[in-house]
């Protein structure tokens, strides 16, 4: 049995075999043969998902690119709406794909619907001294009430009381 290094990077994986030195991610992939194999399909995929949302930038951002096989360009729309503004552009993406490269001849988009996740109530993170909400009290009391000022006072008067709650 070896002794361990000590570069704190190194660490030595047991897998049945005789134990190997890996100091990273990409040594990692080279070990493990079908990770390996995976890794320039994903940066292509990647690449062209980048030259995608450089062509379509609006709609791009929520699709993604699941397959590039026999110069047909297989896509991903979250929802149908979306999935028919990707066809009507098709022609457009597919010839601004040809022009920077890409063998694509054939664009099907598949609608596959994400799991929506909830977004949480982001925390406030700032809380105003009980100097600064007097003085944005006084300020709301003295303004002048007039049609211009209006919003003024609501933005205050609501800016007043959630911070009066905390």
């Amino acid at each position: 049995m070896s002794t361990p290094t000590k570069n704190p990077a190194r660490i030595f994986i047991h897998r049945g075999r005789p134990q190997q030195k890996v100091s990273g991610a990409a040594d990692y992939l080279r070990l493990n043969d079908k990770m390996a194999m995976l890794l320039p399909t994903i940066q292509r995929n990647l690449r062209l998902k980048q030259d995608c949302q450089h062509i379509l930038p609006r709609m791009f951002d929520s699709c993604e690119v699941l397959q590039l096989q026999d110069e047909v360009l297989t896509l991903a729309a979250p929802n149908a709406a979306l999935a028919t503004k990707l066809k009507q552009s098709g022609t457009k993406l597919q010839t601004c794909l040809q022009e920077r490269g890409w063998q694509v001849n054939a664009i099907r988009i598949k609608v596959q619907v994400k799991r929506v996740v909830e977004k949480p109530t982001p925390v406030k993170q700032i809380s105003l001294s009980n100097h600064a909400l007097h003085a944005l009290t006084e300020l709301e009391q003295t303004l002048e009430k007039s049609k211009h000022n209006s919003d003024l006072h609501a933005a205050l008067a609501r800016m007043i009381a959630r911070h009066q709650n905390k």
